[in-house]
């Protein structure tokens, strides 16, 4: 039987032997293997997605508490808003009458009034100041006596007590007393006013201060709720909040659930309101106690909901709220989590079985794939020649061995770096050439253009003086003017960026330059619709610069915001003192820069703006340059743009050159 079997192999062509060889070789691991990774594969796909579907119930459960949270918070600052705005009206109102018992103090004084009429108008005044809905101004005196009340002027109230059995007047009056009645004290408290039908306490607040001459201690009351505009607003957002609740589902038929300390449903897709505490799971538990009792956990119990044919496990992740003392709840079934799994366990006996024939049928190309393993280095190095040929010089051949085709790899891939050098080199060299060219024609193009340009402005100049703006043609000699001195500003910047002079530095005071500076932009017709604010530093040393240039520097900066800045709009310059440097602020509230932009605005001839010849902020950057100096741009779309010029303090200090940072 070998003999027989090794007679046949041996009669077959090497690609039958390598398929007769190699093909159980490949599959029968395959199959063992794969049994092995089947099995595994599926009890750690249920044990995952069981994790991970627990996990997401207690991100949900998370999340339904971060809900809450925010709600709780949003109104607990409102209302504390509201009560400090509570506490400057009454302070306001105590201040008033504070301010009419002294004025009639002041008749009485100076004996325009007797004393008991003074305090009788006093007492008037008083009563016709009120707070809120039920909030009004009342006067007692340091034995409890109300010497001015609403409905129990005459009695004493020394004893009385606050909801909470606090001597409260005994408290407010002996504060009074010892303060030197400059200023207002208040006294905050629970009251239930059963002449206005109140069946639970309310907070009541209370502002008062001390005449000390006639021993009156005038206070100004009312209720904190009294004055909440939104209390229908809080309850829509709860209602909201409880909607946004019941939408969020888990799973297909999971939900989000919330019950009090009670087992009353606060929030619920179906049963809000509904006493559930007395529930019981389909075994006769009561889950919903033990739940109430722990307030904190996970909690697993059979439940058939109505259509069910019989029950199933569901799992339910509960966390406690303590500022309301809820109970909030993320449940689902069972039957949900291990779907995924179930669908995994298939597909993974699916790919088994695939997999053999997958193998099997690769095998067989394996072999028409041996025949190219020696060519495909030789074609992979030729397309890589290729591509360098087109010009691509970044094409980099791989070096995947050590024999003859690797080192010849390694040496052309060492040729292609060298050439790449060499045309950076060429374009730096062609990028100077330019820039020499640039001058020569800066110098001829100024001095060919720039004559009959100032003849032509001249002329439009002379007919616009000569012509009434009613007339047809003024609008046209005007426009012949303004293109005319834009042309000359092109061929000025042009002449400007190719020969930018070196600065001639001298000690200059910043501050005192950038005033004149600021003042003359700020008068420049381009920057009437925008507020110009100075802020400069008083401790500012004389630094080196070439004023003439810094000035062209600062125009071009000022300039350019106000073209970016709508009617309205501010611009501040300021001076900031930033060892070892002078910082000179330009920001602005306009438009911004778009992000893409950034990098690219100091470049010469780019602009965004529809006149623009892109050279001003590329003559900027070269000055800065030649002062060894620094420029920073920071910007963001619709909320304007601030440029930094920092400046060395020092002539001699050492820096590391010129640099423009992009701070984004």
């Amino acid at each position: 039987m070998n003999r027989y079997l090794f007679k046949f192999v041996n009669n077959l062509r090497l690609r039958g032997k390598i398929l007769v060889l190699v093909l159980p070789l490949v599959i029968l691991p395959i199959f063992l293997i794969g049994t092995v990774i089947g099995v595994i594969a599926t009890q750690q796909a249920y044990l995952g997605i069981t994790q991970t579907s627990k996990d997401d119930l207690d991100h949900m459960a998370l999340f339904t508490l971060d809900l809450l949270d925010s709600h709780h918070q949003q109104f607990q600052v409102y209302k504390q808003d509201k009560q400090r705005v509570i506490r400057d009206e009454l302070k306001t109102l105590t201040d008033l009458a504070y301010s009419l018992v002294e004025t009639q103090y002041q008749r009485f004084q100076e004996g325009r009034l007797p004393l008991s009429e003074a305090q009788n108008l006093a007492r008037q005044a008083l009563k016709n100041v009120s707070f809120g809905e039920s909030g009004y101004t009342y006067v007692l005196n340091s034995t409890g006596d109300l010497l001015v009340h609403v409905a129990r002027e005459g009695q004493n109230i020394l004893d009385e007590k606050d909801e909470d059995g606090r001597y409260f007047i005994r408290a407010l009056i002996q504060n009074a007393v010892k303060s030197d009645g400059q200023r207002v004290l208040y006294s905050i408290y629970p009251w239930r006013n059963e002449a206005l039908g109140d069946r639970l306490p309310r907070k009541k607040i209370v502002a008062y201060r001390h005449f000390r001459d006639w021993d009156w201690i005038i206070a100004t009351g009312g209720y904190v709720e009294e004055t909440y505009e939104d209390e229908a607003f809080e309850k829509q957002s709860m209602e909201d909040l409880k909607l946004k609740l019941q939408s969020k589902k888990v799973g297909k038929t999971g939900y989000i659930f919330c019950m009090d300390k009670n087992g009353v449903l606060t929030a619920h897709p179906e049963a809000e309101g509904q006493d559930v505490s007395a529930s019981q799971d389909s075994d006769g538990n009561f889950f919903i106690r033990e739940m109430l009792e722990k307030k904190n956990g996970w909690i697993r119990y059979p439940w058939r909901n109505v259509g069910d044919a019989q029950a199933r496990m569901k799992i339910v992740r509960y966390r406690y709220y303590q500022p309301w003392d809820w109970i909030v709840a993320v449940g689902s079934y069972e039957d949900e989590f291990f779907h995924e799994a179930n669908v995994i366990k298939w597909r993974i006996m699916a790919v088994m079985l695939l997999i053999p024939l997958m193998v099997g049928s690769m095998a067989v190309v394996l072999l028409v794939i041996a025949s190219r393993v020696l060519t495909e280095p030789i074609r992979n190095m030729i397309e890589v020649i290729r591509a360098v040929k087109r010009g691509r010089l970044d094409q980099r051949m791989t070096v995947e061995s050590t024999d003859e085709l690797g080192e010849l790899a390694l040496a052309f891939n060492k040729m292609i770096s060298l050439l790449g050098r060499n045309r950076e080199m060429e374009a730096s060299l062609a990028q100077q050439g330019k820039m020499a060219s640039l001058g020569v024609l800066s110098s001829g193009v100024a001095h060919e253009i720039n004559n009959p340009l100032g003849v032509i402005l001249g002329y439009a100049s002379y007919m616009e003086g000569k012509m009434d703006p009613e007339e047809p043609y003024y609008k046209f000699i005007h426009e012949i003017k303004r293109e005319s001195k834009r042309c000359k500003k092109i061929v000025q910047d042009l002449l400007s960026y190719a020969r930018t002079p070196k600065p001639s530095l001298i000690e200059t005071d910043i501050n005192d330059l950038l005033q004149q500076i600021v003042d003359f932009a700020a008068n420049h017709t381009d920057m009437h619709h925008v507020q110009v604010r100075k802020e400069f530093a008083a401790d500012l040393p004389p630094i080196w610069v070439d004023a003439d240039q810094l000035r062209q520097v600062a125009i071009n900066l000022i300039l350019n915001a106000g073209a970016a800045t709508s009617e309205g709009g501010e611009l501040t310059v300021r001076t900031v003192r930033n060892e070892p440097w002078l910082d000179i602020v330009f920001a602005d509230n306009g438009a911004g820069i778009a992000e893409e932009n950034q990098e690219k605005i100091f470049e010469p001839f780019f602009t965004t703006r529809a006149r623009g010849t892109g050279l001003g902020l590329a003559i900027t950057k070269q000055i800065i340059e030649q002062h060894r100096g620094r420029i920073v741009l920071e910007s963001a779309v619709g909320r304007g743009t601030t440029i930094t010029v920092r400046l060395p303090l020092s002539r001699e200090d050492e820096l590391d050159g010129p640099e423009t940072d992009f701070d984004h």
